[in-house]
């Protein structure tokens, strides 16, 4: 995903003279060539990410459209007051572009970690999040921020589906148990975990890579009474959202992503998904416990 958001990027730069790229040292070597044919449009400041988001500020000030870049724990946690001051305060946009997602560094430890990103980006104003599930979903999603004037946070991570999911981010139905099922919503690099651990289940899978504005109107039409929310990033992000899209009719929500408790250990990504729950097996069992249980009537 990286090296197709470079790749599209650079040819953005080339294409479009609004557009800007700010970078705080990450990815600067793989930008070199596009800063000698744009130094006045690519602009590295350094390991300093809230003079980056700053800088971006500034330039869409001036009409042009910045492309910020870095790990997200650097670009959303460290820089977050800047873009809640500098962008969304000023009534400014950027395209924001993450690499490392929840834990493709866990190696560096806790540093390069970020599952609550997303969850931050939720407290801004009307910003649209893609998650792409592959990286042949990146170049489109890129193309079609960076072509817009809204502000957009795009998420890329080392893990991917299989093949890439098209289609505009609206909830699409991946696998069908029929009318009534429970309906599994996945979003991103979790989707082939998702369908494989409830591949013997009557649940139906539907897939997006923009969980921000949610689907709404693919939700209502696709729910039953159990939802199953599985979400690459902090587990419950988007929760609120969905139950909000249900509110008039009776529903059980689970919703599934990275834990909150702080595991303090290293390891490799894959040891991650594990450990949070988000491989196939993990996935099955949280389902079928979730799908055995009975509700307790009020009385």
């Amino acid at each position: 995903m990286r090296e197709t958001f470079v790749d599209t990027a650079t040819e953005l730069l080339a294409e479009d003279p609004r557009l800007a790229l700010v970078l705080a040292d990450i990815s600067a070597a793989a930008f070199a060539p596009a800063a000698r044919r744009h130094p006045d449009r690519v602009v590295n400041v350094g390991i300093r990410e809230q003079l980056m988001v700053g800088v971006a500020g500034g330039l869409a000030l001036t009409g042009l459209r910045p492309v910020v870049h870095s790990y997200a724990p650097f670009l959303v946690e460290r820089a977050y007051e800047q873009l809640k001051l500098d962008l969304d305060h000023q009534g400014v946009t950027a395209v924001l572009v993450s690499v490392g997602a929840s834990y493709d560094r866990a190696a560096a430890g806790r540093t390069h970690l970020a599952p609550a990103d997303v969850s931050l980006i939720d407290t801004l104003h009307e910003w649209t999040v893609y998650v792409p599930g592959h990286p042949g979903e990146v170049a489109g999603l890129l193309r079609g921020a960076a072509a817009g004037d809204g502000s957009t946070y795009l998420r890329l991570s080392t893990q991917h589906n299989d093949r890439p999911w098209g289609g505009d981010g609206a909830l699409s139905v991946v696998r069908d148990a029929g009318p009534g099922a429970p309906l599994l919503v996945a979003v991103g690099p979790v989707r082939d975990a998702a369908v494989a651990a409830v591949a013997d289940l009557p649940v139906t899978v539907a897939y997006t890579h923009r969980p921000r504005p949610f689907d709404v109107t693919g939700l209502r039409a696709l729910a039953g009474t159990e939802v199953i929310l599985v979400e690459p990033y902090l587990a419950g992000t988007s929760s609120r959202v969905v139950s909000a899209a249900l509110a008039d009719r009776p529903h059980r929500l689970l919703a599934l992503g990275v834990g909150r408790e702080d595991l303090r250990r290293y390891g490799a990504p894959e040891d991650h998904t594990r450990w949070h729950g988000l491989d196939a097996a993990g996935l099955r069992r949280s389902v079928v416990d979730f799908l055995d249980s009975v509700p307790v009537a009020a009385g």
